[in-house]
């Protein structure tokens, strides 16, 4: 329903999430029946945990859940995934020249776990307030990923295919998201491909003995900045980080003046920059991928927000 917070102006349905998470769970396993199930606490930890947090989020999506009971309930998902191998175990000494690998012991490695993944689930939801800005942002952060979980050494192809799988989850959700949005993809949506994005980023980036530590925050600086902004903002007002205002980034250029589309264009030219300097660790043959892959998506969304724009008028 619209209100204060809300930009739009007649009810819509915000539970768009259980097309995101069953088109993704779906086309996995479809691809499985054709192949073979990539056997791990991996991908198990990854698949179980983001069905969870699309559970949490659709209830909340109709029930509307207390911000501390939701935070709670993200805590327990993510302590059950760590168990299952989703975690910082290791990290690269960035100031070392040989970029010695460091073991991190359980006291650091669990609360650095719960910080990233709970925050990047937040903060992908925190950026859901224009009409296609999260599905933009995912996508193209979704596809970053993949060519960073490809191009490492070693390789991780089974990430990469699940943040590829996410990214086409996504984009054909924006068919029904671009403004004016018939749908929403809600809490589900959004906790569901934060979830996913974190956990990818730990799975098919941070696991490499190559890594740049900075690759997963540069690839999804578009909601980590929302949400440090956000919550900072909100603390230094003397306010909780947790009650839900209208001053994210993207309320700021609404009220400069720029439109809901013009918004959605200015942060999701932000997270293809973003990528494309976390390419800049790469390799130049990653960074021609990139840009080839880019171009594929822009221009696909361009003609799905056309051909939206075309039946609206119809």
């Amino acid at each position: 329903m619209p209100g204060e917070r809300k930009i739009h102006k007649k009810p819509v349905s915000r539970i768009g999430g259980v097309a995101i998470w069953s088109s993704t769970m779906l086309t996995f396993l479809f691809l499985v029946l054709l192949s073979y199930y990539p056997y791990g606490s991996l991908v198990s930890g990854l698949l179980l945990g983001g069905s969870l947090m699309f559970l949490l989020g659709f209830i909340d999506d109709i029930y509307n859940l207390n911000a501390k009971f939701k935070l709670l309930i993200q805590i327990l998902i993510v302590t059950m995934v760590y168990f299952l191998g989703v975690k910082f175990d290791t990290i690269i000494n960035p100031f070392d020249p040989t970029f010695d690998v460091i073991h991190l012991s359980p006291l650091i490695s669990y609360p650095l776990t719960i910080l990233w993944v709970v925050g990047v689930s937040n903060a992908v939801n925190f950026i859901d307030g224009v009409d296609g800005l999260a599905g933009s942002v995912i996508t193209i952060n979704a596809i970053t990923l993949a060519i960073i979980a490809l191009a490492m050494t070693p390789p991780n192809p089974i990430s990469a295919l699940i943040a590829f799988i996410l990214a086409g989850s996504t984009m054909a959700f924006l068919t029904f998201n671009f403004n004016p949005a018939k749908i929403f993809m809600g809490d589900s949506g959004a906790l569901f491909s934060g979830f996913m994005l974190a956990s990818i980023s730990i799975t098919g980036v941070m696991k490499s003995a190559t890594l740049a530590i900075l690759l997963p925050f540069l690839v999804l600086a578009v909601p980590i900045a929302d949400i440090t902004y956000s919550s900072l903002r909100r603390i230094f007002k003397g306010k909780s980080p947790f009650v839900a205002d209208a001053e994210h980034i993207h309320h700021k250029l609404l009220k400069a003046g720029f439109s809901q589309k013009l918004t959605v264009v200015i942060m999701t030219a932000v997270a293809i920059i973003a990528g494309f300097l976390a390419m800049s660790f790469m390799s130049e043959l990653t960074i021609k991928h990139y840009i080839c892959y880019i171009i594929i998506v822009v221009v696909m969304m361009s003609i799905l927000s056309l051909f939206d724009a075309f039946t609206k008028k119809q």
